[in-house]
Protein backbone atom coordinates (compact mmCIF):
# COMPACT_ATOMS: atom_id res chain seq x y z
CA UNK A 1 0.00 0.00 0.00
CA UNK A 2 2.50 2.77 -1.35
CA UNK A 3 1.77 5.72 -3.34
CA UNK A 4 2.18 5.72 -6.93
CA UNK A 5 5.89 6.33 -8.64
CA UNK A 6 4.74 7.22 -11.87
CA UNK A 7 1.61 9.75 -13.15
CA UNK A 8 -0.73 7.63 -15.43
CA UNK A 9 -1.17 8.34 -19.01
CA UNK A 10 -3.63 6.43 -20.37
CA UNK A 11 -3.30 8.04 -23.89
CA UNK A 12 0.08 7.96 -23.90
CA UNK A 13 0.02 4.35 -23.17
CA UNK A 14 -2.67 3.46 -25.94
CA UNK A 15 -0.52 5.29 -28.61
CA UNK A 16 2.48 3.25 -27.71
CA UNK A 17 0.79 0.20 -27.63
CA UNK A 18 -2.45 1.13 -30.20
CA UNK A 19 -0.62 -1.14 -32.83
CA UNK A 20 -0.79 -3.92 -31.61
CA UNK A 21 -4.51 -4.09 -31.04
CA UNK A 22 -5.31 -3.46 -34.93
CA UNK A 23 -7.50 -6.89 -34.51
CA UNK A 24 -9.32 -6.25 -31.27
CA UNK A 25 -13.28 -5.66 -31.57
CA UNK A 26 -13.68 -4.19 -28.20
CA UNK A 27 -14.11 -0.40 -26.63
CA UNK A 28 -10.76 0.97 -25.08
CA UNK A 29 -10.56 3.80 -23.07
CA UNK A 30 -7.93 5.90 -22.71
CA UNK A 31 -8.03 7.47 -18.69
CA UNK A 32 -11.46 6.42 -17.92
CA UNK A 33 -12.66 8.05 -14.70
CA UNK A 34 -13.88 4.51 -12.43
CA UNK A 35 -15.82 7.13 -10.27
CA UNK A 36 -18.39 6.90 -13.25
CA UNK A 37 -17.97 2.79 -12.64
CA UNK A 38 -17.95 2.43 -8.93
CA UNK A 39 -21.25 2.11 -6.71
CA UNK A 40 -19.20 4.65 -4.52
CA UNK A 41 -18.66 7.37 -7.07
CA UNK A 42 -15.04 8.15 -6.10
CA UNK A 43 -11.52 7.58 -6.75
CA UNK A 44 -9.29 7.82 -9.65
CA UNK A 45 -8.55 7.12 -13.12
CA UNK A 46 -8.23 3.52 -14.97
CA UNK A 47 -5.01 4.28 -17.24
CA UNK A 48 -7.00 2.22 -20.12
CA UNK A 49 -10.19 0.42 -19.81
CA UNK A 50 -10.81 -2.12 -22.09
CA UNK A 51 -14.35 -4.03 -22.55
CA UNK A 52 -14.14 -6.74 -24.28
CA UNK A 53 -16.90 -8.35 -27.51
CA UNK A 54 -15.92 -11.64 -25.67
CA UNK A 55 -14.50 -14.57 -24.67
CA UNK A 56 -12.32 -14.93 -28.44
CA UNK A 57 -11.78 -10.89 -28.04
CA UNK A 58 -10.74 -11.26 -24.68
CA UNK A 59 -7.97 -13.84 -25.06
CA UNK A 60 -6.74 -11.83 -28.28
CA UNK A 61 -6.27 -8.95 -26.33
CA UNK A 62 -4.37 -10.59 -23.79
CA UNK A 63 -2.22 -12.24 -25.96
CA UNK A 64 -1.08 -8.82 -27.69
CA UNK A 65 -0.86 -7.07 -24.31
CA UNK A 66 2.82 -7.01 -23.57
CA UNK A 67 3.52 -9.00 -20.46
CA UNK A 68 5.04 -6.02 -18.20
CA UNK A 69 1.74 -4.02 -18.34
CA UNK A 70 -0.85 -5.40 -15.17
CA UNK A 71 -4.07 -6.09 -15.98
CA UNK A 72 -6.87 -5.99 -13.02
CA UNK A 73 -10.44 -7.22 -14.22
CA UNK A 74 -13.38 -5.38 -12.72
CA UNK A 75 -17.22 -6.24 -12.44
CA UNK A 76 -19.83 -3.89 -11.75
CA UNK A 77 -18.07 -1.65 -9.07
CA UNK A 78 -20.38 -2.66 -6.36
CA UNK A 79 -18.08 -3.85 -3.85
CA UNK A 80 -15.01 -1.94 -5.64
CA UNK A 81 -12.74 1.19 -3.81
CA UNK A 82 -10.40 2.72 -6.27
CA UNK A 83 -7.95 4.61 -4.56
CA UNK A 84 -7.22 8.37 -5.99
CA UNK A 85 -3.91 7.98 -7.82
CA UNK A 86 -6.19 5.29 -9.79
CA UNK A 87 -5.00 2.26 -11.61
CA UNK A 88 -1.95 2.18 -13.80
CA UNK A 89 -2.28 -0.45 -16.49
CA UNK A 90 -5.48 -2.06 -17.68
CA UNK A 91 -8.88 -2.45 -16.50
CA UNK A 92 -10.82 -5.18 -17.93
CA UNK A 93 -14.73 -4.93 -17.46
CA UNK A 94 -16.75 -7.38 -19.22
CA UNK A 95 -19.32 -5.93 -21.42
CA UNK A 96 -23.34 -7.06 -20.48
CA UNK A 97 -23.59 -7.52 -24.38
CA UNK A 98 -20.80 -10.33 -24.62
CA UNK A 99 -20.86 -11.54 -21.41
CA UNK A 100 -24.11 -10.83 -19.28
CA UNK A 101 -26.46 -13.90 -20.42
CA UNK A 102 -28.27 -15.78 -18.44
CA UNK A 103 -30.74 -18.78 -19.01
CA UNK A 104 -31.54 -22.22 -17.95
CA UNK A 105 -29.56 -24.84 -20.16
CA UNK A 106 -31.20 -27.70 -18.03
CA UNK A 107 -34.05 -29.03 -15.67
CA UNK A 108 -31.61 -27.67 -12.79
CA UNK A 109 -28.50 -25.92 -14.20
CA UNK A 110 -27.91 -22.23 -15.43
CA UNK A 111 -25.08 -21.18 -17.87
CA UNK A 112 -24.61 -17.40 -16.92
CA UNK A 113 -21.89 -15.05 -18.15
CA UNK A 114 -19.65 -12.91 -15.90
CA UNK A 115 -20.86 -9.69 -16.49
CA UNK A 116 -24.73 -11.18 -15.65
CA UNK A 117 -26.40 -9.55 -12.63
CA UNK A 118 -26.37 -11.49 -9.69
CA UNK A 119 -30.33 -10.30 -9.15
CA UNK A 120 -30.79 -11.63 -12.90
CA UNK A 121 -29.56 -15.67 -12.33
CA UNK A 122 -31.98 -15.55 -9.94
CA UNK A 123 -34.95 -14.16 -12.31
CA UNK A 124 -33.83 -16.69 -14.88
CA UNK A 125 -33.90 -19.62 -11.70
CA UNK A 126 -37.45 -18.19 -10.83
CA UNK A 127 -39.06 -18.37 -14.16
CA UNK A 128 -37.21 -21.79 -14.75
CA UNK A 129 -38.53 -23.24 -11.43
CA UNK A 130 -35.12 -23.92 -9.91
CA UNK A 131 -33.86 -23.58 -6.59
CA UNK A 132 -31.46 -22.55 -4.37
CA UNK A 133 -30.46 -19.09 -6.18
CA UNK A 134 -32.77 -16.84 -3.80
CA UNK A 135 -29.79 -15.36 -2.29
CA UNK A 136 -28.54 -13.60 -5.39
CA UNK A 137 -32.15 -11.87 -5.35
CA UNK A 138 -30.63 -9.10 -2.67
CA UNK A 139 -26.37 -9.33 -3.89
CA UNK A 140 -25.90 -6.38 -6.31
CA UNK A 141 -22.87 -7.24 -7.82
CA UNK A 142 -22.17 -9.21 -10.77
CA UNK A 143 -21.54 -13.39 -11.74
CA UNK A 144 -17.73 -12.96 -12.05
CA UNK A 145 -17.68 -11.21 -9.01
CA UNK A 146 -19.34 -13.42 -6.85
CA UNK A 147 -17.30 -16.30 -8.38
CA UNK A 148 -14.53 -14.44 -7.41
CA UNK A 149 -15.54 -13.65 -3.71
CA UNK A 150 -17.51 -16.23 -3.33
CA UNK A 151 -20.31 -14.31 -2.63
CA UNK A 152 -23.74 -15.03 -0.33
CA UNK A 153 -26.46 -14.14 1.68
CA UNK A 154 -29.25 -14.95 4.12
CA UNK A 155 -27.33 -18.23 4.59
CA UNK A 156 -26.21 -19.48 0.76
CA UNK A 157 -23.13 -19.33 -0.96
CA UNK A 158 -21.81 -19.09 -4.23
CA UNK A 159 -19.60 -22.49 -3.99
CA UNK A 160 -22.86 -24.56 -2.81
CA UNK A 161 -23.76 -23.95 -6.66
CA UNK A 162 -21.22 -23.25 -8.85
CA UNK A 163 -20.51 -26.67 -11.47
CA UNK A 164 -17.75 -25.44 -13.60
CA UNK A 165 -16.30 -22.49 -14.38
CA UNK A 166 -14.81 -20.71 -17.98
CA UNK A 167 -11.55 -17.97 -17.28
CA UNK A 168 -8.96 -16.54 -19.44
CA UNK A 169 -5.71 -16.18 -18.08
CA UNK A 170 -3.27 -13.51 -18.07
CA UNK A 171 -1.74 -15.34 -21.57
CA UNK A 172 -4.79 -15.63 -22.98
CA UNK A 173 -5.33 -19.63 -22.70
CA UNK A 174 -8.52 -20.75 -21.82
CA UNK A 175 -9.66 -22.58 -18.49
CA UNK A 176 -12.29 -24.65 -17.06
CA UNK A 177 -12.43 -24.81 -12.83
CA UNK A 178 -14.73 -27.40 -11.58
CA UNK A 179 -15.87 -26.56 -8.18
CA UNK A 180 -12.71 -28.05 -6.28
CA UNK A 181 -10.50 -26.05 -8.30
CA UNK A 182 -11.79 -22.89 -7.31
CA UNK A 183 -10.51 -23.77 -3.78
CA UNK A 184 -13.35 -22.00 -2.06
CA UNK A 185 -13.52 -20.40 0.84
CA UNK A 186 -15.72 -17.82 3.47
CA UNK A 187 -15.64 -14.57 0.92
CA UNK A 188 -12.64 -16.14 -0.89
CA UNK A 189 -11.78 -18.35 -4.00
CA UNK A 190 -8.42 -20.06 -4.11
CA UNK A 191 -8.49 -19.95 -7.96
CA UNK A 192 -5.14 -18.43 -9.58
CA UNK A 193 -5.59 -14.36 -9.24
CA UNK A 194 -4.49 -13.85 -12.96
CA UNK A 195 -7.84 -15.58 -14.43
CA UNK A 196 -10.40 -13.76 -15.62
CA UNK A 197 -13.79 -15.39 -15.09
CA UNK A 198 -15.92 -15.13 -18.49
CA UNK A 199 -18.42 -17.54 -17.57
CA UNK A 200 -20.24 -19.92 -15.18
CA UNK A 201 -22.43 -23.40 -15.15
CA UNK A 202 -24.47 -23.05 -12.09
CA UNK A 203 -26.35 -26.11 -10.40
CA UNK A 204 -29.91 -26.18 -8.07
CA UNK A 205 -32.37 -28.42 -7.83
CA UNK A 206 -36.20 -28.32 -9.15
CA UNK A 207 -38.65 -25.88 -6.78
CA UNK A 208 -42.08 -24.13 -6.98
CA UNK A 209 -42.15 -21.03 -8.51
CA UNK A 210 -44.31 -19.99 -5.78
CA UNK A 211 -41.81 -21.15 -3.18
CA UNK A 212 -38.74 -19.46 -4.62
CA UNK A 213 -40.69 -16.16 -4.88
CA UNK A 214 -41.23 -16.29 -1.12
CA UNK A 215 -37.53 -16.70 -0.71
CA UNK A 216 -36.69 -14.01 -2.54
CA UNK A 217 -39.57 -11.90 -1.36
CA UNK A 218 -37.83 -12.16 2.31
CA UNK A 219 -34.66 -11.60 0.75
CA UNK A 220 -35.95 -8.39 -0.89
CA UNK A 221 -37.90 -7.51 2.50
CA UNK A 222 -34.64 -7.55 4.70
CA UNK A 223 -32.23 -5.89 2.38
CA UNK A 224 -34.69 -2.88 1.82
CA UNK A 225 -35.47 -2.38 5.66
CA UNK A 226 -32.09 -2.82 7.05
CA UNK A 227 -29.52 -2.08 4.44
CA UNK A 228 -28.93 1.55 2.61
CA UNK A 229 -29.58 0.60 -0.63
CA UNK A 230 -30.31 4.09 -2.08
CA UNK A 231 -27.10 5.53 -0.94
CA UNK A 232 -23.50 5.13 -2.83
CA UNK A 233 -22.13 2.68 -0.78
CA UNK A 234 -19.93 -0.42 -1.70
CA UNK A 235 -22.35 -3.41 0.26
CA UNK A 236 -20.60 -5.03 3.44
CA UNK A 237 -17.38 -3.31 4.42
CA UNK A 238 -16.00 -6.12 6.20
CA UNK A 239 -16.20 -9.70 6.66
CA UNK A 240 -17.95 -11.35 9.81
CA UNK A 241 -15.20 -12.50 12.39
CA UNK A 242 -16.16 -16.06 13.61
CA UNK A 243 -18.85 -16.82 16.07
CA UNK A 244 -19.51 -12.75 15.63
CA UNK A 245 -21.11 -10.21 13.14
CA UNK A 246 -18.99 -7.53 11.34
CA UNK A 247 -21.91 -5.06 12.38
CA UNK A 248 -22.11 -6.04 15.93
CA UNK A 249 -18.23 -5.37 16.52
CA UNK A 250 -18.59 -2.31 14.82
CA UNK A 251 -21.51 -0.80 17.06
CA UNK A 252 -19.80 -1.99 19.97
CA UNK A 253 -17.12 -0.02 19.19
CA UNK A 254 -19.00 3.49 18.91
CA UNK A 255 -18.49 3.43 15.61
CA UNK A 256 -22.19 3.78 13.96
CA UNK A 257 -22.12 7.17 12.17
CA UNK A 258 -18.92 7.77 12.39
CA UNK A 259 -17.51 10.21 9.26
CA UNK A 260 -14.12 10.77 7.73
CA UNK A 261 -14.30 13.85 5.44
CA UNK A 262 -17.67 12.58 3.17
CA UNK A 263 -17.28 8.90 3.99
CA UNK A 264 -19.61 7.74 6.89
CA UNK A 265 -20.50 4.44 8.73
CA UNK A 266 -24.28 4.10 8.02
CA UNK A 267 -26.54 4.99 10.32
CA UNK A 268 -28.85 2.31 9.80
CA UNK A 269 -26.77 -1.00 8.50
CA UNK A 270 -23.08 0.16 10.36
CA UNK A 271 -21.14 -2.39 8.43
CA UNK A 272 -22.22 -0.29 5.21
CA UNK A 273 -20.05 2.38 4.51
CA UNK A 274 -21.42 5.13 2.49
CA UNK A 275 -20.46 8.31 0.41
CA UNK A 276 -22.35 11.11 1.75
CA UNK A 277 -21.91 13.09 -1.26
CA UNK A 278 -18.33 14.06 -1.44
CA UNK A 279 -16.26 11.18 0.05
CA UNK A 280 -12.81 10.31 -1.57
CA UNK A 281 -11.07 7.12 -2.07
CA UNK A 282 -9.26 8.31 1.02
CA UNK A 283 -12.09 9.33 3.01
CA UNK A 284 -13.27 5.70 2.46
CA UNK A 285 -10.05 3.49 3.07
CA UNK A 286 -9.25 5.52 6.25
CA UNK A 287 -12.82 5.69 7.93
CA UNK A 288 -12.31 1.80 7.34
CA UNK A 289 -8.90 1.63 8.87
CA UNK A 290 -10.10 3.79 12.02
CA UNK A 291 -12.95 1.13 12.51
CA UNK A 292 -10.74 -1.36 12.48
CA UNK A 293 -8.53 -0.01 14.92
CA UNK A 294 -11.36 1.04 17.24
CA UNK A 295 -13.01 -2.50 16.85
CA UNK A 296 -9.81 -3.87 17.78
CA UNK A 297 -9.38 -1.68 20.69
CA UNK A 298 -12.36 -2.81 21.89
CA UNK A 299 -12.81 -6.45 21.60
CA UNK A 300 -9.62 -7.77 20.16
CA UNK A 301 -11.09 -8.47 16.79
CA UNK A 302 -9.32 -7.72 13.93
CA UNK A 303 -11.90 -7.29 11.12
CA UNK A 304 -10.71 -8.10 7.70
CA UNK A 305 -12.01 -6.10 4.73
CA UNK A 306 -14.51 -7.17 2.11
CA UNK A 307 -14.56 -4.44 -0.15
CA UNK A 308 -11.92 -4.72 -2.62
CA UNK A 309 -9.56 -1.86 -2.55
CA UNK A 310 -7.20 -1.36 -5.77
CA UNK A 311 -5.10 1.37 -7.49
CA UNK A 312 -2.34 3.52 -5.80
CA UNK A 313 -2.58 6.46 -3.34
CA UNK A 314 -1.52 10.08 -3.87
CA UNK A 315 2.16 10.73 -2.42
CA UNK A 316 0.39 12.84 -0.10
CA UNK A 317 -3.13 10.40 0.99
CA UNK A 318 -1.61 7.85 1.50
CA UNK A 319 -3.99 5.27 4.31
CA UNK A 320 -1.70 3.17 6.29
CA UNK A 321 -3.08 0.02 6.96
CA UNK A 322 -4.11 -1.01 10.95
CA UNK A 323 -2.08 -3.81 11.69
CA UNK A 324 -3.00 -5.25 15.42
Amino acid sequence: MTARTRSIDGAGLLARLGDRFSGIRGRLTADAGMDKITWFRAGGAAEILFQPADEEDLSAFLQALPEDIPVTPVGIGSNLLVRDGGIAGVVIRLSAKGFGQAEASGPATIRAGAAAPDKRVAAVALEAGIGGFHFYHGIPGSMGGALRMNAGANGAETRERVREVRAVDRQGRLHLLSNAEMRYAYRHSGAAADLIFTAVELEGEPASRDEIRTRMDEVRHHRETVQPVREKTGGSTFKNPEGSSAWKEIDRAGCRGLTVGGAQMSELHCNFMINTGSATGFDLETLGETVRERVFATSGIDLHWEIKRIGAFLPDRVVEPFSP
